[in-house]
């Protein structure tokens, strides 16, 4: 359903309540309202007609003939109202005409009080004249007081029931006059280019609306930076594996022309190491978009089985660097992590360490975990890192703590990446030695917001 027509629909169900709870309110208001000016009818009638008796202006002998004067009417409401006289001992001694056969009422108390005069209810009021013994009692129908509210009422609902359906139609043209700016910006949306990220003009807007725009402005400059980001790593990777491939084609051209073993060997070696740096290039890649894409699931491992996983697999590189590895590990350190994330950062951070690292160094890989967060500490005994590149170690190609670095410049980025996806943090600082890095990481993962 659209919020046209369910802004539309609640606006005239809420008239409607509206109205409805109006007319429950004005119909019991007016029921009550009646009932007391009809109630002190029937008293005033009473008592005039005591009164008359009492003072002789009327004879009891011939009362009878005298309350259609005596009593007040003349309304279409009032026909009705009917009187009796009747003596202390229970005889009739006169009723106005159109008065019910039988007695008006039973009650025996002076005062107001129901009664059924052949299937019909009357209300009536009695009072006792003790000084001519006569009990003096006027009713009229409950039927013509529930005519008058039903008049009432109607007077109200008749009106009402022609201008709902205007009120209706006011309503729509409000509505659609209130969604305009909606239905414009939508226009917008609709004619834009699916390659134009461009903010959305930022004229008057009504405040509703204003909200939206400045989130969709937000979500285009996010996207158009996404889009820059993805375009610059789509054209350094092409470099990066370019450089590579065509070192291979190169190498390759000299070994079938070499015109010797030595030269030969020599070409054959190169080749090998610029196959080693395209597959560490293209595992980084894969890495790389595996950290930054879907979410993984959790598992509890212990830190030292990653630790000693990444120190076999890297312990061949490490071999060739000329550097040893040294490992110091905390016996009671189970996390529920993402393992590939964790793994991802651990390895990377290690194997940057070890092509950083001058010949005949260590790099010394520590894990420390306490009851809420685990701190993976990677330290080497290279230069370090460069103040011109410091601040943005991070990004992705960034290279190099040394000169001839054979690194991609993914490594530290894939570090950031999968750290920020557990939550983590971490840390570059210069130690008496050389380079640390800490990896600072809670031992299980925040739930979402």
């Amino acid at each position: 359903m659209s919020i046209r027509l369910r802004l539309i629909l609640a606006l005239v169900l809420a008239t409607g309540v509206v109205w409805l709870s109006a007319v429950i309110w004005i119909e019991n208001s007016t029921r009550g309202k009646v009932e007391q000016v009809l109630d002190a009818r029937l008293a005033e009638s009473a008592r005039m007609v005591s009164s008359l008796l009492s003072d002789g202006r009327i004879e009891v002998t011939n009362a009878s003939g005298a309350f259609a004067e005596a009593l007040p009417g003349g309304s279409a409401y009032s026909h009705q109202l009917s009187c009796q006289i009747w003596s202390l001992s229970g005889t009739l001694i006169g009723q106005s005409g159109g008065a019910p056969p039988g007695r008006l009422t039973d009650a025996v108390d002076q005062g107001y009080s129901y009664s059924t005069i052949n299937g019909e209810r009357w209300r009536v009021y009695s009072i006792v004249n003790e000084r001519i013994g006569a009990r003096v009692m006027v009713g009229d129908s409950v039927a013509v007081r529930d005519r008058l509210v039903r008049d009432v009422i109607e007077g109200f609902v008749l009106p009402a029931a022609v201008v709902l359906p205007i009120l209706a139609v006011i309503i729509l043209i409000g509505v659609a006059s209130g969604l305009r700016p909606l239905d414009r910006l939508a226009q917008v949306l609709r004619a834009r280019q699916p390659t134009d990220f461009s903010p959305l003009p930022t004229g008057p807007v009504p405040s509703e609306i204003r909200p939206v725009r400045n989130a969709l402005n937000a979500l285009f400059e996010r996207v158009a930076r996404a889009r820059e980001t993805e375009r610059d790593f789509t054209a350094f990777a092409a470099h990066e594996l370019k450089t590579p491939l065509a070192g291979l084609k190169t190498q390759a051209q000299i070994a079938q022309i070499a015109p010797d073993d030595a030269t030969r060997v020599a070409a054959l070696r190169e080749i090998e190491t610029s196959i080693s740096r395209t597959d560490r290039l293209v595992r980084q890649l894969l890495e790389l978009a595996a950290v930054e894409g879907e979410d993984l699931p959790q598992q509890t491992f212990a830190v030292s089985s990653i630790l000693k996983d990444v120190t076999a697999e890297l312990s061949h590189l490490a071999d060739q660097c000329g550097v040893a590895l040294s490992l110091s590990m905390n016996s009671t350190d189970d996390v529920c992590l993402p393992r590939f994330l964790f793994h991802a950062a651990v390895r990377n951070v290690v194997e940057n360490a070890i092509l950083a690292s001058p010949v005949d160094t260590e790099v010394t890989i520590r894990s420390d975990c306490d009851p809420r967060t685990c701190r993976i500490t990677v330290e080497d005994e290279g230069a370090g890192i460069p103040d011109d590149i410091r601040s943005h170690v991070t990004d992705r190609f960034v290279r190099g703590r040394r000169p001839g670095s054979t690194g991609s410049g993914l490594g530290l980025s894939i570090v950031a990446a999968a750290t920020e996806r557990m939550a983590g943090t971490i840390d570059f600082t210069v130690s008496e030695r050389g380079q640390m890095v800490r990896l600072t990481i809670p031992r299980e993962m925040p739930s979402p917001a």
